[in-house]
């Protein structure tokens, strides 16, 4: 077996000081397997529990960080027919990405067009994945129809107005700092209103009688109360984050007399129950979407693996201009 460098983890603590640069080895390429060598992975803020030790899906320790990236076949298994060897191709979700090379079975990988940047490539399989699938699979949104959501700058968040505005619906996002207005309104946020006590009356304020029936909420604690507040009677309110770290707090009389529903959604359940065809399925929109520039994610810098603990680190940052990568190893 050949080693790789790669970042791992012996113990959860405190993301830049659990992180290490060692040489792991690389299994063997099986009959079914595929060898990619990493392009580019991104540190997501579920990367950053992970190393915390409270996200629910963990490496066994000592083991390697990383939940999405992309990545170039460089070699294949005999009973492979899927991917081809040179073939660029989305890493599956927690395999480890954040590696040189990594070996997993290839009917895990999602072939990638050419013509996308392999930057944003690196980013398609969760951010973009868990806006269209809470987008679709809660309420059947009619065009023009509102969204309303918090954490309007994540990564999840812009991926929501992006999408939204190509299928012809309009969104409502919240954010905390008023720097971010008009960066999102001009990357094509219908209304951005700023977190905070009375955010609920500017929603309803923007909408007018068309209520939004379907929220986003990234947050919790008294954001996602707001968001809910503002929601129409029958309405239904999504929780894939909680960024505040403060429990959901539902009113009785939304559940009585407005007639809530509270839903939660992990994109990692939907891909394991998913089929590998309404996976495709689900990347043919994605990909349209980023190779004609509606889907886009800014990167802030890139980072050789030799450098995670800076990675880490800048990635913890509050205040970003986009997201923090490695690649060009």
């Amino acid at each position: 077996m050949s080693k790789v460098t790669a970042v791992v983890i012996h113990a959860h603590g405190k993301p830049e000081e659990v992180v290490r640069v060692e040489q792991v080895e690389l299994p063997r390429v099986g009959p079914k397997d595929a060898r990619m060598r990493m392009l580019f992975a991104p540190i997501n803020p579920a990367d950053l529990n992970v190393l915390e030790g409270t996200y629910p899906l963990r490496p066994t320790l000592p083991g390697v960080v990383g939940g999405e990236g992309v990545g170039r076949v460089e070699e294949i298994g005999s009973a492979v027919t899927g991917v081809r060897i040179g073939e660029v191709v989305l890493l599956p979700l927690g395999v480890g990405t954040w590696r040189q090379e990594v070996v997993c079975p290839a009917e895990d990988l999602i072939p990638c067009p050419d013509d996308i940047p392999l930057e944003q490539a690196a980013m398609l399989r969760v951010n973009p994945a868990t806006a269209l699938r809470m987008l679709l699979d809660f309420v059947t949104l009619a065009p023009g129809e509102w969204v309303v959501q918090n954490s309007a700058n994540s990564g999840v968040g812009r991926a929501v107005f992006q999408i939204a505005r190509a299928r012809g619906w309009r969104t409502i996002n919240v954010v905390r700092r008023p720097e971010l207005i008009e960066e999102l309104l001009l990357l094509g946020a219908d209304v951005v209103v700023l977190e905070g006590e009375g955010a609920e009356v500017n929603i309803r304020a923007a909408t007018g009688e068309a209520a939004p029936r379907l929220g986003l909420n990234a947050v919790g604690g008294e954001s996602a109360s707001r968001l809910a507040k503002a929601l129409a009677p029958s309405g239904t309110l999504v929780t894939y984050g909680a960024m505040s770290r403060q429990g959901m707090r539902i009113s009785n009389g939304d559940l009585i007399f407005r007639d809530l529903s509270f839903r939660g959604f992990w994109v990692s359940r939907w891909y394991r129950q998913a089929t590998h065809a309404a996976r495709l399925a689900m990347f043919e929109e994605i990909f349209i979407l980023a190779r004609e520039g509606q889907l886009h994610t800014p990167v802030e810098a890139v980072f050789p693996l030799e450098k995670a603990k800076e990675a880490i680190e800048a990635a913890s940052q509050g205040k970003r201009g986009g997201k923090i990568l490695f690649g060009g190893s």
